[in-house]
């Protein structure tokens, strides 16, 4: 197993992408620790499953906006494991409306939740995998920081904003031999796509080259292989799955 004896940080884990990383990770040997905010019980469920099936899971609630908190729970684990190989930052929201009707709230919601925690959780990994001389971070990007999509421009202002954070922290970090890349998916069969999805299924089916939406597990595998080993001369990319929507053209 690629992953065996990793010791994973994962956010965003109850659910959605953040889950199926969850147990992708797990399954190939990993001990991992998932933050989720509010599910109580999809995160004691995914805990459940995991032991019963014989893998190392364990949940943390926090607020990813929550500095603070953020650095107590790294240190936490890290005096635990003794050293922390991989974060993945998969928390994030949707507060979709156009600009001009567009909340305070909604605005800061999203750049807090997505690119700030992201931005938290980079920041208290940083010191011990500088320490270590050797990690991996894994950002979840979007193709909407790339591409235009109405009613979205708070997400696709964190998303983009995740982007640069991924480049200029992966240049910072090569020295040290830690990596950090991203992973930005299309349109995936999540509950927060669901909106979308219903609103306009088959019209987006239509476009994505491979007719079809993603499935969480799919970018799972490739946030995987980023956080393994066989990636090692891999730093400071930006990796759609997206089914190809992002060639563009007819």
């Amino acid at each position: 197993m690629r992953l065996h004896d990793k010791k994973i940080l994962i956010t965003g884990g109850s659910r959605g992408i953040g889950r199926a990383c969850v147990a992708k990770m797990a399954s190939e040997g990993a001990a991992v620790a998932f933050v989720y905010q509010g599910n109580r019980q999809a995160a004691d469920e995914l805990v459940a499953e995991s032991t019963a099936a014989g893998r190392d899971v364990r949940a943390f609630q926090a607020d990813v906006r929550d500095s603070k908190r953020v650095h107590e729970l790294v240190q936490e684990l890290a005096d635990q494991w003794g050293r922390l190989d991989v974060l993945v930052n998969s928390a994030g929201i949707v507060r979709d409306g156009l600009l001009g009707a567009m909340t305070q709230d909604q605005w800061t919601d999203v750049i807090e939740t997505n690119l700030g925690g992201t931005y938290n959780f980079c920041h208290a990994v940083v010191q011990q995998m500088m320490y270590q001389r050797g990690g991996s971070i894994v950002n979840l990007s979007s193709t909407a920081a790339e591409f235009a999509s109405r009613g979205q421009v708070n997400y696709a202002a964190s998303k983009g904003g995740i982007n640069g954070l991924t480049r200029g922290l992966a240049k910072e970090l090569a020295p040290r031999n830690v990596r950090v890349n991203a992973v930005a998916p299309g349109m995936i069969e999540t509950d927060m796509s669901a909106a979308v999805r219903g609103l306009a299924g088959e019209q987006i089916k239509k476009a994505i080259p491979l007719r079809r939406i993603g499935q969480p597990e799919e970018v799972a595998n490739v946030v995987a292989f980023l956080a393994s080993d066989e990636s090692s001369y891999l730093t400071g990319q930006i990796i759609r799955v997206d089914g190809g929507i992002s060639l563009g053209g007819y």
